[in-house]
């Protein structure tokens, strides 16, 4: 099944001391473009983050957010820088003293002062946090993935649609060749009786005419390589997986061939009717671009 390149997935799960969230979302793009952003201090895992997306998204600019929420100090120690507190303690016992104020001092009034505080937070261990930010990175793109996957059904329905159309219109190019070619003899016979009026018309040379014309205005291996490029895109969309690029080339290959038709003969019909497919090819390339 082929996918659409935009999509998101969030998901949150709590760990033993920290709840962490991942949220991804993804545009079009030519080729794979992966930012990741989380918290500083969890900066190690940026790389195995990108690399577990590359294992599920092949096309497209994705962003990946990481936010990690504490939810236990268990990892942060708070002790007394002793040697600054006696310092402050022994000083503002000397203004009391010397300069006969109110001494006031309560642990309230000491807590002012932030350096009397050391806060030693405890090492990460990078391998289980690591393991912990990919869990949820997983579930995030289980989500993601599965609203790709149902875009990516909407698209494939209407570019088999769209196919059908163009195929449809291949037909009917098929179908006028053969009537353009009858009008021609038929002007041609006319405007030779205009011409030679009582003469007798030559209609080996009619003939001849003719069929330099509709060698010229033949337009068989055209629709043929059409309507193989069809079997070849409904190939791929059977098939599934990453065929954006794939279905690039091919939409490269639809558009030579109905230029082609198009600059063959003068018929107003199949003018249009070449338009027409062009439209659809258009709006078939449109729709590729969505494509991972």
């Amino acid at each position: 099944m082929i996918k659409s390149m935009t999509g998101y997935g969030r998901a949150v799960q709590t760990f033993e001391n920290r709840e962490i969230t991942v949220e991804i979302r993804s545009v079009n793009n030519r080729y794979l473009d992966c930012s990741v952003k989380l918290p500083r201090v969890f900066g190690f895992a940026e790389d195995s983050v990108k690399a577990k997306v590359k294992e599920e998204i092949s096309r497209g600019k994705v962003d990946v957010f990481i936010s990690v929420n504490v939810t236990a100090g268990s990892d942060m120690k708070i002790s007394l820088n002793r040697p600054v507190l006696e310092g402050y303690l022994s000083a503002m016992k000397t203004i009391a003293k010397d300069y006969e104020v109110k001494d006031d001092i309560s642990v309230s009034s000491l807590t002012r002062f932030s350096d009397i505080f050391v806060v030693e937070k405890q090492e990460e261990d990078e391998q289980q946090a690591t393991q912990e930010i990919l869990s949820v990175v997983s579930q995030a793109l289980s989500k993601f993935s599965a609203m790709r996957t149902l875009e990516g059904a909407v698209l494939e329905q209407d570019l088999r649609s769209r196919a059908r159309t163009v195929l449809a219109l291949v037909e009917k190019v098929e179908a006028r060749s053969p009537v353009t070619l009858c009008e021609y003899r038929s002007r041609l016979t006319q405007k030779m009786q205009e011409v030679l009026q009582n003469t007798n018309i030559d209609e080996g040379r009619i003939l001849q005419e003719a069929a330099i014309y509709a060698d010229k205005i033949a337009v068989d291996e055209e629709t043929v390589r059409l309507r193989s490029h069809l079997s070849q895109l409904d190939a791929m969309l059977t098939a599934g997986g990453a065929i954006g690029r794939k279905l690039d080339f091919l939409l490269q290959e639809f558009n030579r061939e109905a230029n082609t038709i198009g600059s063959k003969g003068n018929d107003l019909e199949q003018a249009r009717t070449v338009v027409e497919i062009k439209a659809e090819l258009e709006k078939i390339r449109e729709q590729t671009q969505n494509i991972e």
